[in-house]
C-alpha cells in the first residue's frame, strides 16, 4: 500500500480536489470601478450625511454585499476614495518658466475644482470634516499632500533654471501657491473666474515666489 493512495483492492485512488475558500473570489474592477463613480455621484446628489450604502448599489446597479465585500462602511469607502485622490495626483507641468508652469497648473487645478461633481463633493466633505477626525486626515491628504508634490516639482525646476532662490520656505511657498484658487473655488465658491484671473494670479505667484 501507498501511503493510503491504493485501495484495499490495490486499485488507485484518487485524492479528492481541494475547493477553493470561501470569500477568495476575486473582485471584479469594473464593478469596483462603478461603485466608486457611484459614490461621487451619491456624494454630489445628497451628500455624506444622507448617502447609504443601499443608494450606493442601487446607483451602481449592484447588491449591497458588492460593495460589503471591498468596504465594510461607507465611511471607510468615502475615505479610501478620498485618499486614492492624493495618490493620482495632478500632471506637473514642465514649460521651461514659472509663470507658465504655474498657469498650466492653475488650468488644470480650476477644472477639477469647478466640475460639478467636485465642486459639490469637496465642500460637503470638508463640512463632515469639521465632525470627523478620520474624514478631515483623508481630505488633508487628498488636497494638500496631491497638490504638494506638483507644486515641489515645479519649485525644484524653478530652482534649476535660477529663477527663485534656493532654500526659500517650501510651506510658505505651497501655500502661495495654492491658497487663492481654493480659496476662489472651495471657499467662497466664485461662480465664473473674473476674466484674465488665472494669468494674473499665476503672473503674481510667480513674482512673490521670486521675492521669498
Amino acid at each position: 500500500m501507498l501511503d493510503g493512495m491504493t485501495t484495499n483492492a490495490g486499485e488507485p485512488q484518487t485524492r479528492p480536489r481541494r475547493r477553493a475558500p470561501a470569500g477568495a473570489a476575486v473582485l471584479r474592477e469594473d464593478v469596483t470601478e462603478a461603485i466608486r463613480a457611484a459614490v461621487f455621484a451619491e456624494l454630489a446628489s445628497v451628500g455624506y450625511a444622507r448617502m447609504s450604502i443601499e443608494g450606493i448599489a442601487r446607483r451602481a446597479g449592484v447588491g449591497k454585499t458588492a460593495v460589503y465585500r471591498r468596504w465594510r462602511s461607507k465611511l471607510h469607502l468615502v475615505l479610501d476614495i478620498v485618499s486614492a485622490l492624493a495618490v493620482q495626483g495632478l500632471p506637473a507641468p514642465d514649460t521651461g518658466s514659472l509663470e507658465s508652469d504655474l498657469r498650466l497648473l492653475y488650468e488644470v487645478t480650476s477644472r477639477a475644482l469647478r466640475h460639478p461633481v467636485a465642486s459639490q463633493v469637496i465642500p460637503d466633505l470638508q463640512a463632515e470634516a469639521a465632525r470627523n477626525p478620520d474624514i478631515a486626515e483623508a481630505m488633508q491628504k487628498a488636497l494638500r499632500d496631491g497638490q504638494e508634490s506638483v507644486a515641489s516639482s515645479i519649485l525644484a525646476a524653478a530652482e534649476e533654471r535660477a529663477e527663485i532662490r534656493s532654500g526659500l520656505d517650501r510651506d510658505l511657498a505651497l501655500d502661495l501657491i495654492s491658497g487663492p484658487l481654493y480659496w476662489r473655488a472651495v471657499v467662497i465658491r466664485t461662480p465664473k473666474l473674473p476674466k484674465g484671473y488665472l494669468d494674473a494670479l499665476a503672473r503674481g505667484t510667480a513674482e512673490a515666489l521670486k521675492a521669498l
